[in-house]
């Protein structure tokens, strides 16, 4: 299974505390009816560190079920310990996932041997295709390209989401593991110059509230038209910075409330939209035409 485009790292919309499930189902309609090649429950944007374990099986569950095989589903199966992070693969595996998306465990922070045996302890309890996630300004480690060099040389760990913001380093893993490994960018706003590079796709946040748009970008980028890529990189840069005017989800699920898909409902210890950050997202969504 290989996995390219514009895949969606989707929220997960809370209603008076609890994961709200109607709303989570039409989000994903509105996905697919927009041209997302695939849907990322149980990520950083999916508020993975708050839910409890049984959230987070049911909401990786679900969104298979809605999905009904229709794109992919990649789910958010990380963690910081070992041992947990194959219980939550397993689970996806038995759930029907296609893939599942590990994080670099954090705080703890491994060294390169450490990410290798991590990654490889859960490639061999579960038989899954594997994504690779690292993102260093989150985990306080990051992954470098010899180590994902010798995890490419696992069959099942295919793909890699990078969000190290560094271009040298998405250089240096493309030249180093050539088709062995799909890169994806785990940034919006490098999206692009990432598939001048060789990418073949991003997971993505913006596509939570301009899925086609993304998709498009993805498309052009994909099929080398790179004119038509760059006219919607520049049309959706104002959208990239809004979404991260505080830290990712906040601002995207407060955009979804705006557009009066969800409640701009987020648990602590993230808090809602400030309201100057507030006035410049709701500036940002109107002059795109979003609202």
């Amino acid at each position: 299974m290989t996995f390219s485009g514009s895949l969606v790292a989707i929220v997960t919309p809370f209603k008076n505390g609890k994961v709200d499930e109607t709303t989570l189902a039409d989000l994903i309609e509105f996905q697919i009816a927009n041209g997302t090649s695939g849907i990322v429950p149980c990520g950083t944007t999916g508020e993975s560190a708050t839910l409890s374990p049984q959230e987070h099986e049911r909401v990786v569950a679900f969104t298979i079920e809605v999905v009904n095989r229709r794109v992919p589903v990649i789910a958010g199966t990380g963690s910081n310990s070992t041992d947990e992070a194959i219980l939550f693969t397993k689970h996806a595996y038995s759930a029907g996932a296609d893939g599942a998306l590990l994080i670099t465990p954090y705080y703890n922070k491994p060294t390169q041997e450490g990410l290798y045996q991590h990654y490889r302890a859960v490639a061999k309890a579960v038989d899954l295709p594997l994504v690779l996630y690292n993102i260093p300004g989150r985990t306080s480690v990051n992954m470098m390209p010899s180590t994902i060099q010798r995890l490419s040389a696992i069959p099942t760990i295919v793909a890699v989401k990078e969000g190290s913001g560094s271009l040298q380093q998405v250089s240096e893993i493309l030249q180093l593991c050539g088709d062995r490994i799909t890169v994806l960018s785990g940034d919006d706003a490098l999206t692009l110059p990432m598939m001048a590079l060789g990418a073949k796709g991003v997971i993505t946040v913006t596509a939570n509230i301009a899925p086609k748009d993304m998709a498009d970008l993805v498309a052009a980028a994909l099929a080398g038209n790179f004119e038509q890529a760059r006219r919607l990189h520049f049309r959706l840069a104002p959208i990239f910075t809004a979404l991260f005017l505080e830290t990712n989800p906040i601002p995207v699920k407060a955009a979804l409330a705006m557009m009066g898909k969800i409640s701009d409902e987020v648990r602590l210890p993230l808090t809602p939209l400030s309201s100057s950050s507030k006035e410049k997202l709701a500036h940002a969504l109107q002059t795109y035409g979003l609202i």
